[in-house]
């Protein structure tokens, strides 16, 4: 005989197991994705061709060629030679607001 007890406990596993192995799927997808990306040249023809895809916009993509500094290249504390440049920084502040109930910002 099975007790409530342990349908619960096995019930509650299979439903876990069910959720891992979906969200698992999940990024594999986005990982077979990224691995199939296509590979593009910087070059003059990369606007036009940014402009003529469905809403403006290449979801996964790898860009190839030369990157320039704006001022000076960053270059590595641990590495020797090893040098490198950023591309955007953004910096988004969250605002804090008051939790009565658990006491905490």
């Amino acid at each position: 005989p099975i007790t409530p007890g342990e349908l619960l406990c096995l019930g509650s596993s299979l439903a876990f197991t069910g959720l891992f192995y979906y969200l698992y799927r999940r990024k594999a997808r986005v990982v077979a994705r990224i691995q199939e990306a296509p590979k593009l040249q910087v070059d003059d023809n990369l606007p036009a061709l940014v402009s003529a895809a469905e809403g403006r916009c290449l979801p996964y993509v790898a860009l190839e060629g030369i990157v320039l500094p704006a001022q000076a290249a960053l270059t590595s504390h641990y590495h020797e030679g090893l040098q490198g440049v950023i591309q955007k920084l953004l910096l988004k502040e969250h605002r804090l607001i008051w939790n009565s109930l658990a006491r905490s910002w």
